[in-house]
Order: C-alpha cells, then sequence, then structure tokens
C-alpha cells in the first residue's frame, strides 16, 4: 500500500475556529499547489483513492490537481493518526492513498508510522511524503519512496 500525504498549500491568516476552517489559499498557497499537483499528476498511478479534508484550503489544494476526490471530515484539524490510518484501512488496502489534510495530524502520522522518536514530524506547506508498506523477510516495514516540497519543483 501506498500512502501519500499532502499537507495544504500556504494559506491566509485566521482568526478563531469557525473562521479556520474557510481559509483560503494565498496567491503564493495557489502557485505551490499547481506545482505539486503538476509533479503529482506525472508520479500517482493508476486507480488512486484521494481523500480530503472539507476545510477551504485543502478543497483548494486538492482542486489543482484536477481528480475526483472526498471529503471526510476525519481530516479536519483536531483529528488523530488513528483517525487517518482507520480511513485509509493502513496497512490493508491495496493500491495507493492521496491524503489531503493539515498538521500536526500529518506529521504525527508520518512519525507513528515510521517509529521517529519525535511524536511529529514537521511538513511544509505544499509538501508531500509518499509512504510504502511492505513485508520484507516476513517482517512489515513502511519505506519513504519520496518527500516534496513546492519550492524544490
Amino acid at each position: 500500500m501506498d500512502l501519500i500525504l499532502w499537507r495544504h498549500a500556504e494559506a491566509e491568516e485566521g482568526v478563531g475556529p469557525i473562521e479556520d476552517l474557510n481559509r483560503g489559499l494565498t496567491p503564493k498557497g495557489e502557485k505551490q499547489a499547481m506545482r505539486m499537483a503538476g509533479w503529482l499528476d506525472r508520479q500517482l498511478p493508476d486507480g488512486l483513492r484521494m481523500l480530503c479534508s472539507p476545510a477551504r484550503r485543502t478543497e483548494q489544494t486538492a482542486l489543482a490537481l484536477g481528480r475526483k476526490y472526498k471529503l471526510r471530515a476525519e481530516l479536519l484539524p483536531g483529528g488523530t493518526p488513528a483517525d487517518l490510518l482507520e480511513l485509509v484501512q493502513w496497512p490493508r488496502q491495496k493500491g495507493a492513498v492521496l491524503v489531503v489534510g493539515h498538521q500536526p495530524m500529518l506529521g504525527q502520522t508520518i512519525s507513528q508510522l515510521l517509529g521517529l522518536a519525535e511524536s511529529e514530524c514537521a511538513v511544509r506547506k505544499g509538501a508531500v511524503w509518499w509512504l510504502r508498506y511492505r513485508e520484507r523477510l516476513g517482517v512489515a516495514q513502511t519505506v519513504v519512496v519520496t518527500v516534496q516540497t513546492p519550492d524544490l519543483l
């Protein structure tokens, strides 16, 4: 199974929890989303499932890719790695899943899957972490396929 985690691109500043969900991308964020979407479009496998937080900034990031996606409340800010992993059915699901979401949930999920000492891994705005589950000699492993940031594309 491949799990591709895409943090939303740079968003406007917000005030309070209600406004937080309505924050849109900045002009820089729109460019970040388009740049990363162009790279992802060339890399993503056929049959990919795409899931997105219903927050405005994540949906705008997902729209840049131009593929069908499902909005899932489990991916809203405040969600947990357990919520994300259950939603994508890690590692039982076959194929690839792309999740467009938020910090700290994405970084916490990465840290947990890689067995890092830190409880949270830094994920830059607009960045993608591509993880793969595999078994080698009967041992389960999570492998980092790639990490990409829009600034380096």
